[in-house]
This record gives structure tokens, sequence and C-alpha cells, in this order.
């Protein structure tokens, strides 16, 4: 498929004026979003993330489990919506959360930097499922972007998706902080969602510059587009640099603005994070905790 000419069916970006307007309007709403409501349904809206050199069978199941003890330290907060590791650890997440609803995601296909073979990153998404991954992360060709090869960027987003189960969610990050301009995030965005994607994703957090909401409002609209274009709701993910519930309550609210009340599901809204889980927790029990 030529991608490429799919993004002629929509209308150009906002400019960085336009989306700096939005922005400002997200950040004055969001104010009244800073509740403890709220930051219950962004703590149930969490992938819980460990992606380190120094993660091992014994720390990833330790990390595992404290999602498990949750329901019991905590019988009126919900519990994250999902626990991401690297592939080699889905195997091992699997056990220690058996016979729980957890989730289970994985980052796949050459993360972070998605610079390998395109049969490395089917291989890799292929056996991550195989080992009990209910949703896979991968990162779109970032330097295909910069460089104009939308259509190979896309198809490989396309190739991946077919290495999976229908009912397995694909979320494709867009590392919109190395795309930068609103031109390319949204091309990025369009292209992903046009591919397979289930959940367009702001950022791997292995780079200098993540989540912004900036990006995100860039990503909304173009997931907005795309719903009143095709039918298909496509969700929003939110990672890297995104710690204090404040920031929950900011992402949270330009989805609300922008997407509606609809997209506001776990099914359609997630964020990933490690410390943000401990401070939501800490912001919904208005003490200090240290929990996950």
């Amino acid at each position: 498929m030529e991608y490429s000419n799919i993004l002629a069916q929509y209308a150009p970006a906002m400019s960085v004026e336009q989306v700096a307007e939005v922005v400002a309007q997200a950040k004055a709403a969001a104010t009244k979003n800073e509740n403890v409501d709220v930051y219950k349904f962004c703590l149930s809206a969490i992938d819980l993330t460990t992606l380190t050199c120094n993660d091992s069978v014994e720390s990833v199941t330790e990390f595992a489990k404290r999602t498990t003890t949750f329901a019991q330290a905590y019988p009126d907060v919900p519990n994250v919506a999902s626990i991401c590791v690297y592939p080699a650890f889905v195997e091992t997440v699997g056990l220690a959360i058996d016979g729980t609803p957890m989730r289970i995601t994985s980052v796949g296909a050459g993360f972070p930097a998605s610079q390998t073979f395109l049969e490395v990153k089917m291989l890799e998404v292929a056996m991550a499922v195989e080992n009990g991954a209910d949703e896979i992360d991968i990162v779109l060709n970032v330097g295909k972007m910069l460089t104009g090869a939308y259509d190979e960027a896309a198809a490989e987003v396309e190739v991946i998706r077919s290495e999976m189960g229908e009912d397995v969610v694909l979320k494709v990050i867009i590392e919109s902080g190395a795309l930068k301009s609103p031109e390319l995030i949204r091309a990025a965005s369009l292209l992903s969602m046009a591919a397979g994607a289930d959940f367009v994703k702001t950022s791997t957090g292995k780079i200098d510059v993540a989540a912004t909401p900036e990006a995100a409002v860039v990503m909304c609209q173009a997931i907005k587009d795309y719903y009143e274009q095709t039918g298909r709701m496509v969700g929003f993910k939110a990672a890297g640099g995104v710690k204090t519930p404040q920031d929950a309550a900011l992402y949270y609210t330009i989805v609300e603005q922008i997407l509606g009340e609809q997209w506001l599901t776990t099914d359609l809204f997630r964020i990933g994070a490690s410390s943000a889980a401990n401070n939501l927790l800490s912001a919904i029990v208005g003490e200090k905790v240290v929990h996950f």
C-alpha cells in the first residue's frame, strides 16, 4: 500500500502557535481534574514499566508481584492496567501474576531504536506474543520518517501487526521528541493508525525529549481526524517523563478536550510510567506511600 497517499486525505497539521494555544487552554482546564477521582482513573490507566539494563528474573518477579498484592492493600483503589517489560521477561511476569486479570505489555521490534532487521523485529514480537504478551509496544522507524520514507515506515508496522493475533493490542511509539514538528508528529500518527496501530504512543522514554503536551495535542487531533474519516477508535498513550499527578491530569484533560469522554477508558487511554504510579497513589490516599 502507498501509505503516503493517505496523508493527502487529511488537513495539514496545526501550526506551532495553534498547538501552543490548545496546550494553554488544556493547562487552564486541567486544574479541575486535579482530584482523587481523576487520579484513580489515571492510576488504572498506567502501564507499570521497568525497562532497564538492571532488570533480571528476580527483580522483574518482585516488580510484578507488587501488583498482585495491591488489591488487598488498597481495596478501594483500582489497580494499574498492565506491567510493561522487555520481551525476555514476558514469561517471568506471567508466572508472577498467574491467576490475576493483570495484562502483560512487552516492548518489541528492536525497542527503543527500531534499528534492526525487519525479520528480527517480526520474530521478537511473535516470540513475545507466544510467551504470553497481551499488548505489544513497538517504535515507528524514526530514521525513515525523518528522510521521507513514509511508505517503508508504515509498511513495517503493517508487517509486524501481521505477527500478532487480532486480540493482541498494538501500540506504536512515534518518538515525538525526535520528530519535533507538528507536521511529522501528525504524519507519523496517521500512518501508524492506517497501518494497524490500536494506540499511538508519544515516546520510548529513552531520548532527551519524551512526552510533551504539545505532541499530545497533535496526536490526539490526528486520532480524532482518523476516527472521523474511518470510524475506528484508536487509543492514545503518554509515556516518558509523566511523573506527577498533575502531569497525568494534564494528559487526561487533553484527551478529554480533544477526543471526548468516550476516550477516557483504559481501552483507549494509557500512561507509561513507573514513579507516577506511587505518586498518584500517594495523592489518592493523602500520604506518601511506595507500593510499586
